[in-house]
């Protein structure tokens, strides 16, 4: 057994138990051939936190194994959908009473605040598990009319069988929930790989697993760093389908990967550069407020974040200003400060990343209105910045920067602003504001993406599917949409009359 570690929480001198080995067939477990570690970073102070044990290939083939055995004997179709219902209630109850414990386990390990873990993450995470919950004994087929005197068809909605889960660090705990809960309502089995940079919530929740009574083997979970633990699962001969959120250049290299292999199923949920559209009849203020919570919300850590702001030449100055106005209110702190709106980003690695495309924004040319400058003393924090003024070449205006930089540009008419925004290669999130209830379905229709926000952004529901267009990804997420992904379509043509003539 992989021994666990107690780690001491200095805000709040709570210890919490987190085990550090690789979690298969429901017990924590060493690697079989690998003494490597994953060193875990607070963000906040850039101490180390703790070492897990760093799953190999080798793992993730016994995390399989395990995860097809169990497929074949006490899960896929040899339990009920009122069984699977009530584990993932079950599962959920456990999440909502241990909130604030893997609340403040996320804030350590990610960074952002432990109240919007555990009012946001969380409280939306127990709420998707629940609605997968409600689906699980309601995955129907059809009956389909051949000929009523000799012939019936019907298809059956299987299990697709063994999912590689591989998830992000901006969300551990939700991406987590996003993948496992329609995975587990249709009966399949997982082998999960978190992300090597925050891997401790997916661990803990490991643990809930258990004490939920799903079955061993049907959840497993192998931290590794994603070029050995996630190139393993693409490639691998017995998954059946593969889930990745992530970077798109990353998701090229999965799909590839499957296709080389198995030909796997595969969904993708990859980047973004969303455009957020304001036009003159909005209500400043309130678009203001949900331009704030496009880019900010999470540091702006977000593939979904309102990064590129098209802003209609009539209002452009004074919106500027009132954007300007509301960041400086927001507060990016210790995720432990009860006022912090925000955390730090996630790693240093990303810290660089951010402050390189500020600095590339300074010497293209744009002009810069707020923030851009790196805060003395300990931990990743990066402030609210705003570049205005922008042009289209920009590297600002075309890489998805996921930090807390919003880049401001102006337009004259609808079908400008339409045209600035369908200007990238991606096509996740968009947003408008408007009072003009005509234009707001015009543009709407007219914008690349897979979502679109109508005066309001960033927020999602459990019962309302998410996806990309273009480079933005495959497949689709949440809602009803998502157990498709996870189901694998099964004609049968039943013959109870005809008699067949020999020879032909």
């Amino acid at each position: 057994m992989a021994q666990p570690v107690t780690i001491t929480v200095a805000a709040t001198s709570k210890k919490i138990t987190v085990p550090t080995g690789l979690f298969i067939n429901n017990e924590f477990v060493p690697s079989v051939d690998s003494k490597e570690t994953i060193q875990c970073i607070n963000p906040a102070t850039e101490e180390v936190i703790c070492n897990i044990v760093a799953g190999s290939e080798k793992d993730i083939d016994v995390a399989v194994a395990a995860a097809r055995k169990a497929f074949k004997t006490t899960w896929g179709k040899n339990v009920t959908g009122f069984e699977r219902s009530r584990l993932l209630n079950k599962l959920a109850d456990l999440i909502e009473r241990d909130a604030q414990e893997l609340a403040e386990l996320e804030s350590l390990n990610n960074g952002k605040p432990v109240k919007i873990a555990r009012d946001f993450d969380i409280g939306d995470s127990v709420q998707c598990l629940r609605y997968y919950a409600g689906w699980a004994d309601k995955i129907v087929g059809q009956s389909i009319e051949v000929d009523n005197k000799t012939k019936v068809a019907f298809t059956r909605h299987d299990p697709i069988g063994v999912c590689g889960q591989i998830i992000p660090w901006n969300y551990p705990i939700n991406m987590w929930s996003w993948k496992v809960a329609p995975a587990l309502a249709c009966g399949c089995t997982i082998v999960m790989k978190p992300s090597e940079i925050t891997p401790l919530t997916a661990l803990k929740l490991s643990e809930l697993i258990v004490e939920a009574g799903f079955p061993p083997g049907v959840v497993n979970t192998v931290p590794s760093l994603g070029s050995v633990g996630g190139a393993a699962l693409a490639a691998h001969k017995d998954v059946d389908k593969v889930a990745f959120t992530g970077s798109t250049v990353t998701g090229r290299k999965i799909m590839e990967a499957a296709a080389k292999s198995n030909l796997k199923k595969v969904s993708l949920e990859l980047g973004g550069k969303s455009p957020h559209i304001i036009f003159e009849s909005a209500d400043l203020d309130q678009a203001a407020n949900w331009v704030g919570l496009g880019i900010l919300y999470n540091t702006g850590q977000d593939c979904t974040a309102g990064s590129r702001l098209f802003v209609q030449d009539t209002i452009y100055d004074k919106f500027i200003q009132l954007v300007v106005d509301k960041f400086k209110q927001l507060k990016i702190s210790n995720g432990f400060d009860e006022d912090a709106g925000a955390g730090p980003v996630v790693s240093k690695m990303q810290y660089d990343k951010i402050f390189s495309y500020i600095e590339s924004g300074k010497q293209q040319g744009a002009r810069l209105v707020l923030g851009g400058e790196k805060r003395p003393g300990k931990g990743y924090f990066v402030d609210p910045t705003v570049f205005v003024d922008v042009k289209p070449d920009m590297q600002i205006v075309r890489d998805e920067i996921f930090g807390p930089v919003l880049a401001v540009a102006k337009f004259s008419t609808e079908e400008e602003a339409i045209e600035l925004a369908n200007d990238t290669t991606y096509g996740l999130g968009a947003g408008l504001h408007s009072n003009d209830a005509g234009q707001c379905m015009r543009v709407s229709q007219a914008l690349e993406a897979g979502t679109v926000w109508v005066n309001q952004y960033n927020l999602l529901n459990n019962n309302v599917p998410f996806g990309g267009k273009k480079q933005s990804g495959i497949g689709r997420e949440l809602g009803s949409y998502a157990l498709e992904e996870y189901t694998s379509v099964k004609a049968v043509h039943w013959n109870y009359g005809e008699k067949l003539d020999w020879p032909l």
